[in-house]
């Protein structure tokens, strides 16, 4: 069984993709019937599955280490060629959509690949392939920039990952110390984020506007495959969001301040969950894994199956060390039928969500690993989110394997911040679409935009005046922001409908897991709201959704006696 290290990366040579997909597709085109037709999408999707093999993997061995020379050229080498390949892939949709055998080509492959195929190319053109190059350069200067942080603390040097469990640290001098440390970077390079964020907005304005569109905002909903909700149906939710869960996060704020016992509660105190401390992982990252396999096993067949192969074939790095990009995602390698999870462990519990929510994705990703179509096996991002943030709560039986006498703190912390971050992911989009729509705005006023939509959703948060909080560059640090317009939404999206399944669990486990690994094996074969019929969760955009969902989950915290933990 081959391991990662042994997956074999060869350059791309667009020329020769050009000339073999421009083949390709002109018989496609030109096939006498149906049967003909049917194989040249199979011959096609063969081919392309190389192809996006490779830039998977340089994605993946430049963030491992983005001072590493050859990746990193590599990776300035795909930006460059990526868009042109997109439209390599447009120029096949173009003739599937016109096919005169669609309708023995929707019996083959449903009907899903003929609307993704449509939303592409209302999304993408090839007189605008200079300016994603020039996109997609400034978002790997932005992962570069976050990547280079060396933040100097008490003799030492950290990486923006390794500050995360000193902002939790008991000792309230040192965790405020800490913040002010990171504080200090971001200062240091405002100006450089702001430049490049200004450059982006603008870069995908033109981009926009060059394809016909009013502004980045109907676009951005496009690149996201977005083909059954728009932007009224998300400003409905996030509407909700602040009706029904911002005094539900009031309420657990109350409660964490009189946990610390602290009057006049500081912004870098939230971090902290309980005087005593936060939970922890016990245990070292060789024994998290272990403590993992035992979870995976005792699951169920399917995941001890799926753990198992991640870790023979090492499809994980999760260790934070210097000149490892910041963050942590799933992706996958198609050729491989292999997904891969990356992290910066940092001895918080973070570490263990990693291996439960990166490995959501994973998990779905290698339910899906015999589906046909490359466009069917991951859905769109808040379908994928739903995997990662169920995947969670599942592991809740197994959790005190991890936290030993820690697991209600665990448990407590978790599942209140799940709560906490929703009106946070509302606030990003609600900032993201005053970006787009508001494009010429200056730096200065973009960040006090920030500051005034997070006093809405956040209003808990306080800073000192002057600093990089208060001058509303918290959002510097928001990754997706950056590299995807309008994702993080999704990540809520998918928690009301994780939620759902939190309250299923605690009624039969067992029917709550086969309808999650029900939604896991559709991968991306139905769009978002279908995903959600087929497995009879409920639509977060219908009226009244929020609130129904949110209550169970309050009553479920106020079993807990945080104040003794």
């Amino acid at each position: 069984m081959l391991k990662f290290n042994d997956f074999v990366y060869e350059p791309i040579d667009i020329e020769k993709v050009s000339t073999d997909m421009l083949t390709m597709i002109d018989e496609f085109k030109n096939a006498k019937n149906a049967k003909m037709q049917i194989e040249m999408v199979k011959k096609i999707n063969e081919y392309r599955t190389k192809i996006e093999t490779d830039f998977s993997l340089v994605e993946v061995r430049f963030t491992l280490n983005v001072a590493d020379k050859y990746y990193a050229k590599q990776k300035e080498l795909c930006d460059e060629i990526s868009p042109k390949y997109v439209e390599l892939v447009n120029q096949f949709y173009k003739v599937l959509v016109e096919s005169p055998y669609r309708t023995a080509l929707e019996k083959e492959f449903g009907k899903l690949i003929f609307e993704i195929a449509k939303i592409s190319l209302q999304s993408f053109d090839k007189k605008i392939i200079e300016d994603t190059i020039n996109e997609n350069k400034l978002v790997t200067k932005y992962s570069a920039l976050i990547a280079s942080a060396k933040i100097r603390f008490k003799g030492k040097i950290y990486n923006l990952s390794q500050m995360g469990k000193l902002l939790q640290n008991p000792d309230r001098k040192l965790r405020a110390a800490a913040s002010r440390a990171q504080g200090r970077w971001f200062d240091a390079h405002m100006e450089e984020f702001d430049k490049l964020f200004d450059e982006l907005v603008h870069v995908r304005n033109q981009i926009a506007l060059k394809l016909g569109y009013k502004n980045y905002v109907e676009l951005g909903y496009l690149r996201l495959n977005r083909t059954d909700y728009n932007s009224e149906d998300v400003k409905g939710y996030r509407d909700q969001i602040y009706k029904y869960v911002v005094p539900v996060t009031k309420k657990l704020f109350r409660r964490q301040a009189k946990r610390l016992n602290i009057k006049g509660i500081k912004y870098y105190d939230y971090n902290l969950d309980f005087l005593s401390g936060n939970p922890t992982p016990k245990g070292t990252t060789s024994e998290l894994l272990s403590y993992a396999s035992k979870m995976y096993k005792e699951m169920s067949s399917e995941t001890d199956e799926f753990f198992s192969f991640m870790k023979e074939c090492e499809l994980f790095d999760l260790e934070s060390r210097p000149n490892k990009a910041a963050g942590g995602y799933c992706t996958s390698f198609p050729s491989y039928k292999a997904p891969f999870v990356f992290a910066n462990f940092n001895g918080t519990s973070g570490d263990v969500d990693v291996l439960t929510h990166e490995m959501g994705h994973a998990f779905m990703c290698y339910s899906c690993k015999n589906v046909d179509l490359l466009e069917y096996i991951w859905p769109t991002y808040e379908a994928c989110e739903i995997h990662s943030m169920s995947m969670e709560f599942f592991a809740y039986p197994w959790i005190n394997l991890f936290f030993k006498d820690e697991t209600d703190k665990y448990k407590f912390s978790h599942l209140s911040s799940a709560v906490t971050f929703l009106p946070y992911g509302a606030a990003v989009d609600e900032f993201q679409h005053y970006v787009y729509e508001n494009v010429d705005v200056t730096p200065e006023d973009r960040r006090l935009k920030w500051r005034e939509i997070e006093k809405k959703y956040l209003p808990h948060l306080k800073y000192p005046k002057g600093s990089y909080l208060d001058k509303g560059a918290k959002w510097f640090k928001q990754t997706h922001i950056f590299q995807t317009p309008f994702y993080y939404i999704d990540y809520t999206l998918a928690q009301v409908c994780a939620f759902q399944f939190f309250n299923k669990m605690n009624e039969n486990y067992n029917d709550a897991w086969n309808q999650y690994v029900q939604l896991c094996k559709l991968g991306g074969s139905k769009s978002f709201l279908n995903l959600l019929k087929t497995v009879k969760l409920e639509n977060p955009f219908k009226k009244g959704c929020i609130r129904k969902v949110i209550k169970p989950i309050a009553n479920y915290l106020d079993t807990f006696d945080d104040k003794n933990m």
